[in-house]
């Protein structure tokens, strides 16, 4: 690349911003921050009243953490804020001195005012605050709108509903979470005030009582005064005539609500319960996502900000939606994952994510798999989607005992204050288990690791527990491993086995930070018999970014038998597909560059609920495909019964442009090991040998157990696993005898 800007793809999780930049020259760079915008460092010494020497893996320019925020860690009672920097000599100099104790050995970290994403950019590009970055497209992913969603963090919003249907979301579609639950605990709405709607549409869309906004206009002054100022649309049977919507809409943005979201424009589809939950998440999470990409876009002025949807495309950030926001962060993951696949020959993956707070699995077998309903929290949406099953298990999980077992999760230690092992007073975490079992190595962090800290935490969960120390140590240790390592595993079950999928036809695509050190104990216990670990598995979900493409849907429901819709079927495709491709174009790709890449058609037989989506090949007719996918998940399909198009959708999108990752020759030898450590594995411990990635070569190979450190993660080996390097740089791990 030559024209003199730079590429940046940044994923923000809930504990860990990944960022790959690519310069103007084409030179890739990378950079691992918190996602509190923080960096982690040691104090080495205190050379003055307000000058500390730091030890830091990051080479940043002079005064590069002038106006940062100075703490030492675990519990810092007055924080400082730095006034500038000697990259020499590595000598931080503070407003003020430290109180307490000579500092040197403590832990510390430095927090930026800037938001994660633009502190990577800042790293990459060794640009100081105060100074504007160079010219930059932006591609961005992010857990924003997820935690706002699931912590109910969101903005004061009222719901503005067809009169007579003002509880219908406490109602919700009377589902029972837990079946056998004796206590249900139901969630109360997101929204603060609902306000009903004088109007009434009847089931052909036709009017059977006009819309009074007049009427409306006491109550809706009143809560918007009470603080309001997001405001959600459902009227009864607006997808048919969204009229009603649109000039309520209107009315509503004239009185000074801020955001308003319509329900017939956001899912023009049957169903009034989620489509009035869609309006209302993104009535509710936009004010918070529009403040966190405008804080992103006013620091990169020069280049552009596109935004990963949760279907796995890019939009540009004024066009981006909070509905399309809650599985941003882990679609790309998934882009990365099937890339990665692709460059080790391999079409049919799992991908498998595990990151600091959760775990992503999904599926891809040539093309993504889609959902256009999904659940976020207790949010029922209706948007494009990745099909992606969540659990909470990631580095990060709170390994406790609750008086009666041992628990992995939910809860997570986060990026603050992140597990008891980087010394900001964290609890007992999976980082922390394996730490204590020797699978990773402290010194190769770039965030400095305590591992006394851990053997305090692990001493703590004994002493609950009334354990003697050293009593089943390893067990207990080993069994927490156990129980993340089943979570995991069932996750894959649900987006494989109870789909019609066996997961033992497909390849493990192990990544996110803490992906390899679990990826042979998840396999193993579905049949997986091969693991691709990617170059920079650290860092996949942000080279998922730079290999995402722009992308657009356009639906069309129809609710009539196939049989007589058949004639008017390609017509309808063709409409589609011209809109779809308007809107990519609209994007800025030029004409030639977009393609329609997807024509779902959504079936059932009459009388069912659920469709599956099918996509008929070259001379096979709907029917038939929809046979032969009924009978693959199903196995078997009814006779004589009449099939129903429920909807069509047509996927467009730009042509995807690979990232710049080389293809090497592989040479059969035995990889050298570089040190050997004791770990506990296979029920006991044993001098491991450790391999730096960065100094394996293509055709390197070795047997398990084994453990392999990079710079952002590790990858451990289990017993009866061979590993290789092969020519795409991806780590291919085989079980012996496969």
């Amino acid at each position: 690349m030559t024209n003199g800007s730079w590429r940046l793809w940044a994923d923000t999780g809930g504990t860990f911003t990944d960022c790959l930049a690519v310069d103007p020259e084409g030179r890739l760079h990378r950079a691992k921050v918190l996602s509190t915008s923080a960096l982690r460092g040691r104090i080495a010494e205190r050379v003055g009243p307000a000058a500390l020497r730091l030890e830091m893996a990051w080479h940043v320019p002079r005064d590069f953490f002038r106006g940062f925020t100075f703490r030492r860690l675990p519990d810092e009672p007055s924080p400082r804020t730095a006034t500038g920097w000697d990259p020499e000599t590595g000598v931080l100099y503070l407003d003020g001195p430290l109180a307490g104790a000579d500092p040197a050995g403590s832990a510390c970290e430095l927090r930026s005012p800037e938001e994660a994403p633009v502190l990577a950019a800042r790293l990459v590009t060794g640009t100081p605050p105060g100074s504007p970055l160079p010219e930059i497209a932006v591609r961005l992913a992010t857990t924003r709108g997820t935690n706002a969603l699931l912590e109910r963090k969101g903005a004061a919003t009222v719901l503005f509903i067809t009169r007579g249907f003002a509880d219908l979301l406490r109602i919700g579609t009377q589902q029972r979470p837990e079946l056998f639950a004796l206590a249900i605990e139901k969630p109360e709405p997101l929204y603060r005030e609902v306000v009903e709607v004088p109007e009434r549409l009847a089931a052909d869309g036709s009017v059977v009582v006009p819309l009074d906004v007049e009427a409306l206009r006491p109550e809706a002054e009143r809560v918007l005064a009470g603080g309001c100022a997001c405001a959600a649309v459902a009227l009864l049977h607006s997808f048919r005539n969204p009229r009603h919507e649109e000039d309520l809409g209107d009315f509503l943005r004239g009185l000074g609500f801020r955001h308003v979201a319509l329900s017939a424009g956001l899912a023009p589809l049957i169903k009034l319960v989620p489509r009035a939950e869609t309006a209302v998440v993104d009535a509710y999470l936009s004010p918070i996502l529009e403040e966190y990409l405008s804080g992103v876009a006013g620091a990169v002025p020069r280049g552009s900000l596109h935004v990963m949807t949760s279907a796995g495309g890019l939009v540009r950030a004024g066009a981006f939606r909070a509905k399309d926001a809650l599985l941003s962060g882990p679609a790309g993951g998934v882009v990365g994952a099937a890339l990665s696949g692709r460059r080790s020959g391999l079409a049919r993956v799992i991908a498998f994510d595990m990151g600091g707070t959760s775990t992503d699995v999904a599926r891809y077998d040539g093309d993504y798999e889609y959902l256009f309903e999904h659940r976020v929290g207790d949010a029922h949406l209706v948007a494009p989607a990745l099909a992606i099953e969540s659990v909470a298990a990631g580095g990060g999980s709170v390994c406790s005992f609750d008086g009666i077992q041992l628990r992995v999760g939910p809860e997570s230690a986060g990026a603050w204050p992140g597990p008891s092992c980087y010394g900001a007073g964290g609890p007992l975490t999976l980082t922390d288990v394996n730490l204590i079992l020797g699978r990773i190595d402290p010194h190769r962090f770039e965030i400095p690791l305590d591992a006394a800290a851990s053997e305090r935490a692990f001493a703590a969960l004994l002493a609950r527990m009334e354990e003697p120390e050293g009593s089943a140590r390893e067990a207990i240790l080993s069994g927490l491993l156990d129980i993340a390592d089943e979570r995991m595993a069932e996750a894959i079950r649900d987006i494989s086995l109870r789909r019609g999928y066996d997961p033992a036809e497909y390849a493990l695509v192990a990544f996110g930070g803490a992906g390899g050190q679990h990826a042979c104990a998840v396999a193993e216990l579905l049949g997986i018999a091969r693991i691709v670990v990617p170059r920079d598995a650290g860092l996949l979900s942000a080279l998922g970014l730079g290999a995402a493409v722009v992308e657009r849907f356009a639906q069309r429901q129809v609710l009539q038998p196939l049989a007589q819709v058949r004639d008017r079927l390609p017509g309808w495709l063709d409409e589609l597909a011209e809109e779809a491709l308007a809107a990519v174009v609209a994007e800025g790709v030029p004409s030639e560059g977009a393609r329609v890449r997807r024509r779902l058609l959504h079936l059932r037989f009459t009388g069912q609920e659920e469709a599956l989506a099918v996509e008929p090949r070259d001379g096979e007719s709907p029917e038939e495909a929809f046979g032969t996918a009924y009978r693959d998940i199903y196995g078997y399909a009814p006779e004589g019964r009449a099939i129903e198009l429920e909807s069509i959708r047509v996927v467009a999108s730009s042509i995807p442009e690979e990232p710049p990752l080389e293809d090497l020759p592989e040479e059969a030898r035995a990889a050298v090991p570089i040190s050997i450590r004791c770990s506990w594995t296979g029920g006991r411990w044993t001098d491991v040998p450790v391999f730096d990635r960065s100094g394996l070569r293509p055709g390197d190979a070795f047997e398990g157990p084994a453990l392999v450190f990079e710079s952002h993660s590790a990858t451990r080996v289990g017993e009866g696993w061979h590993g290789r390097l092969d020519g795409a740089g991806n780590l291919v791990l085989t079980a012996v005898g496969f």
